[in-house]
Protein backbone atom coordinates (compact mmCIF):
# COMPACT_ATOMS: atom_id res chain seq x y z
CA UNK A 1 0.00 0.00 0.00
CA UNK A 2 1.69 3.44 -0.83
CA UNK A 3 1.41 6.59 0.91
CA UNK A 4 1.29 10.44 0.54
CA UNK A 5 1.63 13.33 3.00
CA UNK A 6 0.56 16.92 2.12
CA UNK A 7 1.21 19.82 4.38
CA UNK A 8 -1.30 22.48 4.25
CA UNK A 9 1.78 25.66 4.15
CA UNK A 10 -0.89 28.13 4.86
CA UNK A 11 -3.99 29.15 6.47
CA UNK A 12 -6.28 27.62 8.47
CA UNK A 13 -6.60 23.78 8.35
CA UNK A 14 -9.70 23.77 10.67
CA UNK A 15 -11.52 25.97 8.01
CA UNK A 16 -9.69 23.90 5.26
CA UNK A 17 -11.16 20.61 6.66
CA UNK A 18 -14.55 21.92 6.80
CA UNK A 19 -15.39 23.16 10.78
CA UNK A 20 -15.12 20.87 13.49
CA UNK A 21 -17.02 18.22 12.31
CA UNK A 22 -14.54 18.15 9.52
CA UNK A 23 -17.07 17.95 6.28
CA UNK A 24 -14.70 18.45 3.39
CA UNK A 25 -12.84 15.46 4.58
CA UNK A 26 -16.04 13.56 4.84
CA UNK A 27 -16.63 14.87 0.91
CA UNK A 28 -13.08 13.57 0.47
CA UNK A 29 -13.61 10.25 1.55
CA UNK A 30 -16.83 9.90 0.17
CA UNK A 31 -15.72 10.86 -3.79
CA UNK A 32 -12.41 8.23 -2.56
CA UNK A 33 -13.88 5.48 -0.88
CA UNK A 34 -10.40 3.25 -2.12
CA UNK A 35 -8.18 5.50 -0.19
CA UNK A 36 -7.29 5.49 4.18
CA UNK A 37 -7.42 9.53 4.75
CA UNK A 38 -6.05 11.06 8.16
CA UNK A 39 -5.76 14.47 9.19
CA UNK A 40 -3.48 15.47 11.59
CA UNK A 41 -2.98 19.13 12.65
CA UNK A 42 -1.78 20.90 8.97
CA UNK A 43 -0.81 17.44 7.80
CA UNK A 44 -3.45 15.05 5.18
CA UNK A 45 -2.34 11.80 4.93
CA UNK A 46 -3.72 9.15 2.25
CA UNK A 47 -2.98 5.26 1.79
CA UNK A 48 -3.97 3.85 -1.01
CA UNK A 49 -3.12 2.74 -5.02
CA UNK A 50 -0.49 4.51 -6.53
CA UNK A 51 -3.05 5.84 -9.59
CA UNK A 52 -5.50 6.85 -7.47
CA UNK A 53 -3.52 8.54 -5.06
CA UNK A 54 -2.03 10.69 -7.95
CA UNK A 55 -5.46 11.52 -8.96
CA UNK A 56 -6.35 12.84 -4.91
CA UNK A 57 -3.18 14.87 -4.67
CA UNK A 58 -4.18 16.73 -7.88
CA UNK A 59 -7.57 17.05 -6.48
CA UNK A 60 -5.67 18.52 -2.94
CA UNK A 61 -3.84 20.85 -5.03
CA UNK A 62 -6.72 22.37 -6.64
CA UNK A 63 -8.82 22.78 -3.02
CA UNK A 64 -5.65 24.55 -1.72
CA UNK A 65 -5.59 27.14 -4.92
CA UNK A 66 -9.15 27.38 -4.45
CA UNK A 67 -8.81 27.81 -0.75
CA UNK A 68 -5.55 30.20 -1.21
CA UNK A 69 -7.58 32.51 -3.47
CA UNK A 70 -10.68 32.99 -1.59
CA UNK A 71 -9.88 32.29 2.26
CA UNK A 72 -13.13 29.83 2.06
CA UNK A 73 -14.60 26.54 1.10
CA UNK A 74 -17.44 25.70 1.82
CA UNK A 75 -18.68 21.61 1.05
CA UNK A 76 -20.49 22.99 -1.92
CA UNK A 77 -17.26 24.34 -3.32
CA UNK A 78 -15.67 21.06 -3.04
CA UNK A 79 -18.04 19.02 -4.18
CA UNK A 80 -18.38 21.41 -7.52
CA UNK A 81 -14.14 20.59 -7.52
CA UNK A 82 -14.37 17.35 -7.41
CA UNK A 83 -17.00 16.96 -9.60
CA UNK A 84 -15.76 19.18 -12.21
CA UNK A 85 -13.18 18.09 -15.25
CA UNK A 86 -9.31 18.37 -13.95
CA UNK A 87 -8.69 20.73 -16.67
CA UNK A 88 -10.99 23.83 -15.66
CA UNK A 89 -9.58 26.08 -13.65
CA UNK A 90 -12.68 27.63 -12.64
CA UNK A 91 -11.15 31.31 -13.66
CA UNK A 92 -8.52 30.38 -11.12
CA UNK A 93 -5.48 31.42 -12.65
CA UNK A 94 -2.51 32.54 -10.56
CA UNK A 95 -2.44 35.66 -12.85
CA UNK A 96 -5.76 36.56 -12.49
CA UNK A 97 -7.04 39.09 -9.36
CA UNK A 98 -9.60 37.47 -7.16
CA UNK A 99 -10.99 41.35 -6.46
CA UNK A 100 -13.52 42.37 -9.04
CA UNK A 101 -13.45 45.91 -7.02
CA UNK A 102 -13.31 47.61 -3.63
CA UNK A 103 -16.93 48.76 -3.05
CA UNK A 104 -18.14 51.24 -0.24
CA UNK A 105 -16.13 51.45 3.15
CA UNK A 106 -13.56 49.32 1.56
CA UNK A 107 -15.66 46.25 1.02
CA UNK A 108 -14.40 43.85 -0.68
CA UNK A 109 -16.33 42.81 -4.05
CA UNK A 110 -15.36 39.05 -5.72
CA UNK A 111 -16.78 35.63 -6.83
CA UNK A 112 -17.98 34.02 -4.33
CA UNK A 113 -18.59 30.53 -5.60
CA UNK A 114 -16.46 28.77 -8.38
CA UNK A 115 -19.74 29.41 -10.91
CA UNK A 116 -19.58 33.23 -10.28
CA UNK A 117 -15.41 32.73 -10.81
CA UNK A 118 -16.76 31.61 -14.45
CA UNK A 119 -18.64 34.23 -15.32
CA UNK A 120 -16.24 36.58 -14.67
CA UNK A 121 -13.83 34.41 -16.37
CA UNK A 122 -15.73 33.91 -19.15
CA UNK A 123 -16.61 38.05 -19.39
CA UNK A 124 -12.87 38.80 -19.74
CA UNK A 125 -13.30 36.75 -22.61
CA UNK A 126 -16.43 37.24 -24.42
CA UNK A 127 -18.27 40.57 -25.37
CA UNK A 128 -21.56 38.47 -25.18
CA UNK A 129 -22.50 36.17 -21.99
CA UNK A 130 -25.38 35.08 -20.74
CA UNK A 131 -25.37 33.79 -17.01
CA UNK A 132 -28.58 31.67 -16.41
CA UNK A 133 -29.74 30.50 -13.13
CA UNK A 134 -31.87 30.76 -10.19
CA UNK A 135 -32.63 33.98 -7.30
CA UNK A 136 -29.55 34.23 -4.72
CA UNK A 137 -26.69 32.95 -7.39
CA UNK A 138 -25.28 36.62 -7.43
CA UNK A 139 -25.48 36.93 -11.20
CA UNK A 140 -26.75 40.66 -11.34
CA UNK A 141 -24.93 41.55 -8.60
CA UNK A 142 -21.74 39.82 -10.08
CA UNK A 143 -22.58 41.53 -13.33
CA UNK A 144 -22.97 44.94 -11.93
CA UNK A 145 -19.57 45.00 -10.13
CA UNK A 146 -17.93 43.77 -13.18
CA UNK A 147 -20.28 46.83 -15.10
CA UNK A 148 -18.71 49.38 -12.69
CA UNK A 149 -15.10 47.91 -12.74
CA UNK A 150 -14.93 48.56 -16.58
CA UNK A 151 -16.25 52.02 -15.78
CA UNK A 152 -13.73 52.87 -13.08
CA UNK A 153 -10.91 51.54 -15.55
CA UNK A 154 -12.20 53.38 -18.57
CA UNK A 155 -12.83 50.46 -20.71
CA UNK A 156 -16.26 51.97 -21.45
CA UNK A 157 -17.63 55.28 -20.98
CA UNK A 158 -21.31 54.34 -19.77
CA UNK A 159 -23.34 51.65 -18.03
CA UNK A 160 -26.47 51.06 -19.14
CA UNK A 161 -29.16 48.70 -17.25
CA UNK A 162 -32.46 47.44 -18.30
CA UNK A 163 -34.75 44.43 -17.40
CA UNK A 164 -38.52 43.99 -19.16
CA UNK A 165 -40.69 45.51 -16.99
CA UNK A 166 -43.06 42.76 -17.05
CA UNK A 167 -42.93 41.21 -12.83
CA UNK A 168 -45.39 39.20 -11.45
CA UNK A 169 -47.88 39.86 -13.64
CA UNK A 170 -48.09 43.14 -13.33
CA UNK A 171 -47.98 46.07 -15.65
CA UNK A 172 -47.17 49.47 -15.73
CA UNK A 173 -50.13 50.85 -17.41
CA UNK A 174 -52.06 50.00 -13.90
CA UNK A 175 -49.52 51.91 -12.01
CA UNK A 176 -49.28 54.85 -10.42
CA UNK A 177 -46.86 57.79 -10.70
CA UNK A 178 -44.93 59.22 -13.14
CA UNK A 179 -42.46 56.84 -15.41
CA UNK A 180 -39.39 56.79 -12.99
CA UNK A 181 -41.47 56.35 -10.09
CA UNK A 182 -43.14 53.05 -11.98
CA UNK A 183 -39.77 51.89 -12.77
CA UNK A 184 -37.89 52.19 -9.53
CA UNK A 185 -39.32 49.58 -8.19
CA UNK A 186 -38.46 47.19 -10.88
CA UNK A 187 -35.16 48.84 -10.91
CA UNK A 188 -34.56 48.22 -6.85
CA UNK A 189 -32.06 45.76 -7.48
CA UNK A 190 -29.68 47.08 -9.62
CA UNK A 191 -29.98 50.29 -7.58
CA UNK A 192 -28.80 48.20 -4.04
CA UNK A 193 -26.23 46.63 -6.37
CA UNK A 194 -24.69 50.26 -7.63
CA UNK A 195 -25.28 51.60 -3.53
CA UNK A 196 -22.52 48.54 -2.40
CA UNK A 197 -20.02 50.20 -4.97
CA UNK A 198 -20.19 53.76 -5.69
CA UNK A 199 -20.85 56.31 -3.00
CA UNK A 200 -24.40 58.07 -3.25
CA UNK A 201 -23.08 61.36 -3.83
CA UNK A 202 -20.87 60.05 -6.96
CA UNK A 203 -23.76 57.37 -8.22
CA UNK A 204 -26.29 60.81 -8.61
CA UNK A 205 -24.09 62.53 -10.37
CA UNK A 206 -23.18 59.51 -12.85
CA UNK A 207 -27.39 58.93 -13.18
CA UNK A 208 -28.19 62.69 -13.68
CA UNK A 209 -24.85 62.50 -16.68
CA UNK A 210 -26.27 59.39 -18.21
CA UNK A 211 -23.58 57.76 -17.42
CA UNK A 212 -25.04 55.25 -15.57
CA UNK A 213 -28.28 55.01 -17.41
CA UNK A 214 -31.32 52.93 -15.67
CA UNK A 215 -34.20 52.29 -18.29
CA UNK A 216 -36.83 49.67 -18.89
CA UNK A 217 -36.12 48.35 -22.80
CA UNK A 218 -38.24 50.04 -24.54
CA UNK A 219 -35.70 52.73 -24.58
CA UNK A 220 -33.31 50.37 -26.03
CA UNK A 221 -35.17 50.35 -29.64
CA UNK A 222 -33.21 52.46 -32.44
CA UNK A 223 -30.02 52.67 -30.47
CA UNK A 224 -26.72 52.08 -31.11
CA UNK A 225 -25.05 50.70 -27.71
CA UNK A 226 -21.38 52.20 -28.07
CA UNK A 227 -18.74 52.34 -25.66
CA UNK A 228 -20.86 50.66 -22.82
CA UNK A 229 -21.38 47.52 -20.61
CA UNK A 230 -24.66 47.04 -21.06
CA UNK A 231 -26.69 44.08 -18.37
CA UNK A 232 -30.16 42.97 -19.44
CA UNK A 233 -31.24 41.61 -16.06
CA UNK A 234 -34.82 39.42 -15.63
CA UNK A 235 -34.16 38.66 -19.42
CA UNK A 236 -36.42 35.15 -18.71
CA UNK A 237 -39.75 37.68 -19.27
CA UNK A 238 -38.53 38.93 -22.62
CA UNK A 239 -40.42 37.92 -25.75
CA UNK A 240 -38.84 37.19 -28.89
CA UNK A 241 -38.73 40.24 -31.00
CA UNK A 242 -37.32 41.89 -27.47
CA UNK A 243 -34.62 39.74 -26.79
CA UNK A 244 -33.77 40.21 -30.63
CA UNK A 245 -33.93 43.75 -30.32
CA UNK A 246 -31.95 44.30 -27.60
CA UNK A 247 -29.14 41.82 -28.86
CA UNK A 248 -28.91 43.76 -32.09
CA UNK A 249 -28.03 46.73 -30.49
CA UNK A 250 -24.68 45.82 -29.60
CA UNK A 251 -21.94 48.82 -30.95
CA UNK A 252 -18.42 49.13 -31.01
CA UNK A 253 -16.66 48.33 -27.93
CA UNK A 254 -19.05 47.26 -25.78
CA UNK A 255 -19.97 44.83 -23.04
CA UNK A 256 -23.32 42.59 -23.48
CA UNK A 257 -24.59 40.50 -20.02
CA UNK A 258 -27.60 39.08 -19.84
CA UNK A 259 -28.97 37.35 -16.88
CA UNK A 260 -32.14 35.19 -16.32
CA UNK A 261 -33.87 32.65 -14.50
CA UNK A 262 -35.84 30.37 -17.14
CA UNK A 263 -37.92 28.51 -13.98
CA UNK A 264 -39.31 32.29 -12.69
CA UNK A 265 -40.81 33.39 -15.67
CA UNK A 266 -43.98 36.25 -15.83
CA UNK A 267 -44.47 36.27 -19.43
CA UNK A 268 -48.24 35.08 -20.32
CA UNK A 269 -49.09 31.69 -21.34
CA UNK A 270 -48.40 30.80 -24.88
CA UNK A 271 -45.59 33.43 -25.04
CA UNK A 272 -42.11 31.76 -25.19
CA UNK A 273 -39.25 33.41 -23.59
CA UNK A 274 -36.41 35.66 -24.93
CA UNK A 275 -33.92 34.09 -22.81
CA UNK A 276 -34.95 30.05 -23.64
CA UNK A 277 -34.68 31.03 -27.23
CA UNK A 278 -31.50 32.61 -27.52
CA UNK A 279 -29.88 30.02 -25.55
CA UNK A 280 -30.98 27.57 -27.54
CA UNK A 281 -30.31 29.70 -31.27
CA UNK A 282 -26.50 31.23 -29.82
CA UNK A 283 -24.87 28.28 -27.47
CA UNK A 284 -22.09 27.14 -29.50
CA UNK A 285 -21.59 31.01 -31.10
CA UNK A 286 -17.62 32.09 -31.06
CA UNK A 287 -16.91 35.38 -28.63
CA UNK A 288 -20.77 34.42 -26.71
CA UNK A 289 -20.34 32.94 -23.39
CA UNK A 290 -22.79 30.85 -21.64
CA UNK A 291 -22.99 30.36 -17.66
CA UNK A 292 -25.00 28.41 -15.73
CA UNK A 293 -25.18 28.92 -12.29
CA UNK A 294 -27.12 26.42 -9.56
CA UNK A 295 -28.74 26.07 -6.19
CA UNK A 296 -24.85 25.18 -4.58
CA UNK A 297 -23.93 29.13 -6.33
CA UNK A 298 -26.97 30.25 -3.65
CA UNK A 299 -25.51 33.19 -1.51
CA UNK A 300 -28.62 34.87 0.68
CA UNK A 301 -30.02 32.97 3.79
CA UNK A 302 -29.37 29.59 4.07
CA UNK A 303 -33.27 28.77 3.51
CA UNK A 304 -33.24 30.32 0.15
CA UNK A 305 -31.26 27.01 -1.02
CA UNK A 306 -33.64 24.88 0.94
CA UNK A 307 -36.71 26.64 -0.61
CA UNK A 308 -34.91 26.06 -3.99
CA UNK A 309 -34.68 22.30 -3.07
CA UNK A 310 -37.98 21.47 -2.17
CA UNK A 311 -39.91 23.47 -5.50
CA UNK A 312 -37.44 21.78 -7.75
CA UNK A 313 -38.41 18.43 -5.92
CA UNK A 314 -42.35 19.05 -6.18
CA UNK A 315 -42.06 20.70 -9.96
CA UNK A 316 -40.40 17.29 -10.88
CA UNK A 317 -43.46 15.43 -9.34
CA UNK A 318 -45.77 17.38 -11.01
Amino acid sequence: MNEITIELAEGNPTEFYGGKNNKNITLLKKYFPKIKIVVRGNKITAFGEEEILEVFEKQIDRLVTHYGKYNSLTDETVQQILESNEEDNFGLDPDDNKVILHGIGGKIIKAQTLNQAKLVDSMAKNDMVFAVGPAGTGKTYTGVALAVKALKSKQVKRIILTRPAVEAGENLGFLPGDLKEKLDPYMQPLYDALRDMIPNEKLDHYIENGIIQIAPMAFMRGRTLDNAFVILDEAQNTTHNQMKMFLTRMGKNAKFMITGDPGQIDLPRRVISGLKEAILVLNGVKGIGMIYLDDKDVIRHRLVKKVIDAYKQTEHHN
